[in-house]
């Protein structure tokens, strides 16, 4: 046999194959104990794509179930405040009733009182059923800014006031559908006016900023009678929005919550309309039963109420059912869309651990037999005698 002692062979392919095992047993190392089977984009690039779209996947999907959690929280609230406008219906029928009755007839100034406190009641539960500042049942929601003009770049609004337009930090909750104006003619004061589509005034709130510390800084504008609040920073002075308007407009399919992890309106959200309880648009308001004649007309203006109310309550009970499902459904897909991602990232202990043990076996063989290829060259001392 060739006995060399400047290039030894043996050792060096002994050395090849045990940094080759060390490596190997490392990644089985970090696998074991990151329970990963991918920890890094070479170990399975096309793998990792795949698996970061399906765990985006069940993120946003997560959050979409809080989502379907919360509307249903929503809803509760808004049938809850309708039980009680309809119980309000039942005995404004019962005093009706009563009335067109002229046994009852030295008792109607009494019922009526008692018909016009339950009709400020009606309107006043209609006001105070909010979620978060948004109004339920006020026929306003899902209404939502549809146009802004007048609003220049330096209105002092937002984070940035040199590059951002006030119309961007506007919120509407509970905002009737109208034009909205503002004005400031009296120093430090800003005014916020509502007209309908013929130009007719609605309503305005007149709001006193030297109340809030100033006339200038950063603030909140909050004009709580109309639903409107508007968030300025510390740029912003009384007479910035003099004149600027911004449209509100009624959202057909009223909110509309995000249920999927998509962009599409069909397949990934779900309109709700809570309805308009508000004593006028319910036709109550206008009833008199301090006459026998008006306390008959009152009852079928009140039972088409009951029917309107008792609609809305049936919407609102099938779309409570509906989120059951689609919050069964959406718990259905994070856990396939985590089953998927698992198959691909998740590493198999048990056969990973196989994998570890051979190579800590070939590991400690390797380490065996470098000592050994060391040493083989030590044999050339014997020829030296």
């Amino acid at each position: 046999m060739a006995l060399r002692i400047n290039t030894n062979v043996a050792a060096l392919n002994a050395h090849r194959q045990l940094s080759s095992t060390d490596s190997r047993m490392g990644k089985n190392m970090e696998r074991l104990s990151s329970g990963y089977r991918i920890n890094r984009a070479s170990d399975d690039a096309a793998g990792l794509s795949i698996a970061n779209r399906l765990r985006t996947n069940v993120r946003s999907l997560t959050v979409a179930s809080r989502n379907v959690s919360e509307a249903r929280a929503m809803i509760n609230t808004a049938e809850g405040a309708a039980n009680q406008v309809e119980g309000i219906l039942e005995r404004m029928k019962e005093l009706a009733t009563q009335s067109a009755s002229d046994n009852a007839a030295t008792d109607r100034t009494k019922l009526q009182a008692e018909f016009t406190a339950l009709l400020a009641e009606v309107d006043r539960i209609v006001n105070d059923t909010e979620y978060q500042g948004t109004a339920l049942i006020k026929g306003t929601f899902g209404n939502e800014i549809a146009s802004s003009s007048g609003f220049a770049a330096a209105e002092g609004a937002g984070a940035s006031g040199a590059t951002e337009t006030v119309s961007q930090f506007i919120s509407v909750g509970g905002a009737e559908a109208a034009t909205y104006t503002f004005s400031s003619a009296v120093a430090n004061t800003i005014t916020l006016a509502a007209t309908d589509s013929a130009g007719a005034a609605i309503a305005s709130q007149t709001l006193d900023l030297t109340s809030s510390g100033g006339t200038i800084g950063a603030q909140t504008l909050n004009f709580d009678k109309l639903g409107i609040s508007i968030n300025v920073d510390s740029q912003f002075a009384d007479d910035d929005l003099d004149a600027n308007t911004f449209t509100v407009t009624q959202n057909a399919c009223g909110g509309v919550f995000q249920v999927g992890s998509s962009n599409s309106l069909a397949a990934d959200t779900i309109g709700v309309n809570l309805g308009d309880m508000q004593a006028a648009t319910l036709g109550i308001d206008g009833i008199d039963l301090s006459t026998r004649s008006g306390a008959s007309a009152a009852l079928s203006t009140i039972d088409a109420a009951v029917n309107t109310v008792n609609a809305t309550l049936g919407d609102m009970g099938a779309v409570i059912n509906r989120m059951e499902y689609t919050y069964s459904n959406l718990q259905v897909s994070i856990e396939n869309f985590s089953a998927s991602e698992s198959v691909i990232r998740d590493v198999d202990m048990a056969a990973e651990m196989v994998s570890f043990t051979k190579n800590q076996i070939l590991l400690q063989a390797g380490t065996a037999m470098l000592a050994q290829a060391n040493m083989s060259s030590q044999n050339v001392l014997s020829l030296m005698g």
